[in-house]
């Protein structure tokens, strides 16, 4: 006797098979989206580490600085020009009391190859690393000094000590540029020259190209016309003494051979841009106030007493 299923047993059977399936159906998914969403984020952590990663890497790039103020007794123009007096301070105490201020520097040290300049340099203060008489320029005695430091650092700022009015923002520019141009080796920085300064062998003029890196300098006027005048309303360049170096490229710098520009012009920096070496250079709105002569001491303090400096 064959007994056939009611129509509610059988509706509820399928209802029954319906519901096991879309229960199965609806796990499925669900699983899927788990799956979906655990390879989502992931991807979004395994990002997140990565950019962090490499910010930590940029920022680290170049972190470590110093600053030196190379400092001699000698000089052809003006003998003893470092200690010389400026409102009743020497001139290098003036220059590394500006240095100090610059925020990325870690440390700032004078080098110097003359006890009478070291002395005078513990007496305000500041950390003295002697350097030999055989240093031929202010790049060869800071890599001394670096190789003497017994620390680390990635980035050398090369402090004029005959800048006694110089920017902490200058500094700190130019380390900025460094570090933002991994293929460059070194740094440095321009302003507008003025009219009357065209022709003076001691302020060196620059020429930089459209990415801002340097191209040549000189002591002459750069570009020159060929009218042999000076264009008023062309935007000269006056190069600051101020420049930074990559630690590496420091210690190759005194093996490098000299070069016939840089011994014509009497610039290091020119060796550099002869070997090919890439230079990022900063414009900036300062008006220079380099001592080069005992007549430029006058002018210094002129300038200090108008603008109240003590």
């Amino acid at each position: 006797m064959s007994i056939s299923p009611s129509p509610s047993s059988s509706s509820s059977s399928l209802s029954s098979s319906s519901s096991s399936s879309s229960s199965s159906l609806e796990s499925s998914n669900n699983g899927k989206t788990w799956i979906i969403n655990g390879i989502v984020a992931g991807v979004a952590i395994a990002a997140a580490v990565g950019a962090r990663t490499y910010l930590n890497r940029f920022n680290k790039f170049r972190s470590r600085v110093v600053g030196i103020i190379p400092a001699r007794f000698a000089s052809s123009r003006f003998q003893g020009k470092p200690l010389v007096q400026i409102l009743g301070k020497p001139m290098i105490q003036r220059t590394w009391e500006r240095a100090k201020l610059a925020a990325t520097l870690d440390h700032v040290v004078v080098a110097t190859d003359d006890e009478r300049i070291a002395d005078c340099c513990r007496k305000f203060g500041a950390d003295v690393i002697m350097t030999s008489e055989s240093c031929r320029n202010g790049t060869e005695r800071c890599n001394e000094a670096l190789q003497k430091l017994g620390k680390k650092y990635d980035v050398v700022v090369n402090i004029q000590g005959d800048e006694p009015l110089i920017e902490p923002e200058i500094v700190d520019g130019v380390v900025k540029a460094l570090q933002a141009a991994p293929d460059a080796v070194f740094s440095t920085a321009v302003t507008s020259l003025k009219p009357e300064d065209a022709h003076d062998p001691n302020r060196v003029k620059c020429v930089v190209d459209n990415r801002g890196y340097a191209i040549y300098f000189s002591r002459g006027l750069i570009p020159f016309n060929k009218s042999g005048k000076v264009n008023q309303q062309f935007p000269y360049l006056l190069h600051l003494g101020i420049q930074s170096y990559d630690a590496k490229f420091l210690k190759i710098y005194p093996h490098l051979q000299p070069t016939p520009l840089q011994l014509e012009e009497d610039l290091e920096q020119l060796k550099v841009l002869e070997n090919g070496y890439k230079m990022k250079v900063i414009k900036v709105d300062h008006e220079a106030h380099g001592v080069d002569t005992p007549e430029d001491v006058q002018k210094i303090e002129s300038l200090m007493r108008e603008r109240n400096l003590s």
